[in-house]
């Protein structure tokens, strides 16, 4: 993402979202077509560590409760969340969201699933696009993935779009489905917005166990939900109007 674009996505990011009873009022099963969970291994991958609950967590927990295969490849560490904290140093970030992570996984029944940490730095994805797309390419072969899933490609953020680039470029090189999340977009987009891909967009119901199960597994994210301490450098990155675009009865896919 050239400079220029990394600051627009970023002001979007930053200025006042779009309140979630808009969302409600609008979109739903009534506006996109509905697609059940993918079968076979799945690998799904996330820029930060919680991307892959938000966007996907509820069709992680029918995954897990279908006894499905299911692989999750972690970008990054998240170590960059709150790079003017002196509350907490990057390393102690990367140890605590892997920690938060791993209890996440567990609410949706993932105790056990594999996860495979790149390790590549937090905000600097787009700078190792090709490691990540070879690292996922070759995990898709080794499991025989019938399906990936990646953060969406336009979502404003700039790892969660390089971790969607290297996801097209390592289903491209493998022949393996791909299906993309949003998770930026319900802040920063409006009902009918028209840099939205409705026409490729469907949805997967969640009954309420599923959706309940999430919401435990969001809860596990304290460092991204509450504030580190006193001060902006320490605040939450996901307050409760952030995490209510994540908690519906339902998960939003490009195909």
């Amino acid at each position: 993402m050239r400079g220029t674009d990394r600051r627009a996505a970023a002001d979007a990011i930053d200025a006042p979202g779009t309140p979630e009873g808009q969302w409600a009022s609008w979109y739903g099963p009534r506006h996109l077509p509905p697609t059940p969970p993918p079968d076979g291994p799945v690998v799904v991958v996330a820029a930060h560590p919680d991307d892959e609950v938000l966007g996907f967590g509820g069709s992680l927990a029918l995954l897990a409760s279908g006894g499905a295969e299911v692989h999750i490849v972690s970008v990054t560490d998240g170590e960059g969340s709150h790079p003017h904290s002196t509350l907490v140093t990057a390393d102690q970030l990367a140890r605590l969201r892997h920690r938060e992570l791993r209890h996440a996984l567990a609410k949706l029944g993932l105790a056990e699933v594999r996860l495979v940490r790149l390790g590549i730095p937090d905000t600097q994805v787009d700078r190792h696009e090709g490691t990540v797309a070879r690292a996922v390419a070759g995990l898709l072969r080794e499991v025989g993935a019938a399906r990936c899933v990646a953060p969406w490609l336009g979502d404003l953020h700039s790892d969660h779009e390089a971790a969607g680039r290297a996801a097209v470029e390592a289903c491209r090189a493998t022949g393996v489905p791909l299906w993309m999340y949003p998770v930026w977009m319900w802040h920063w987009a409006r009902p009918e917005d028209p840099r939205v891909p409705w026409r490729l967009a469907a949805h997967l119901p969640l009954p309420p166990e599923a959706t309940a199960l999430k919401s435990l597994a969001i809860a596990q994210f304290v460092s991204q939900i509450r504030p580190l301490g006193d001060g902006a450098e320490n605040a939450a990155i996901l307050p409760p109007e952030e995490v209510a675009h994540h908690i519906r009865s339902f998960e939003v896919v490009f195909q």
